[in-house]
């Protein structure tokens, strides 16, 4: 028998279930990541130590959803950007539409923080040149909503 700590997270899974269940449904779908030092996006638009990201196939091109890594191209700014977010930093995959999703705990214990020179130049949280949408909850995360 297989202990639980053998058996691999079902984060990644689950990030996929959720990721077709938007695009098949024509919604966005959206990740919350909770940046350290091991994700790679755009420190410009990192805002509170966290950034969202529009992954849907009109926004990204090269998408790979595995299960130790999101990897995929995108444009900020008009800027083409190489995005590499490792899973476990992964709080949250949505549609923009209806906050409908699942969050996932992120523990800061194995993170270092992100240099406040890269925070103080935030600008903004999507990578798309679009504007940016107001968040759902006052918090500045979405309000997630149960999947029925």
């Amino acid at each position: 028998m297989i202990s639980a700590t053998e058996l691999p997270s079902t984060r990644p899974y689950l990030i996929r279930a959720l990721y077709e269940w938007c695009s098949e449904n024509g919604f966005t779908p959206y990740v919350a990541v909770k940046v350290d030092n091991s994700v790679q996006v755009p420190r410009e638009y990192v805002q509170g130590g966290e950034i969202v990201l529009n992954v849907s196939m009109d926004a990204t091109s090269s998408l790979k959803l595995g299960n130790e890594f999101i990897e995929f191209k995108a444009r900020f700014g008009g800027k083409p950007r190489d995005i590499m977010v490792p899973i476990h930093r992964v709080m949250a995959i949505y549609a923009r539409e209806n906050g409908q999703g699942m969050a996932f705990p992120v523990s800061d214990e194995d993170s270092k923080p992100i240099p406040v020179n890269a925070l103080a130049a935030a600008k903004s949280i999507e990578q798309t040149d679009e504007p940016p949408q107001p968040p759902p909850a006052a918090s500045g995360r979405p309000a997630l909503k149960r999947i029925k």
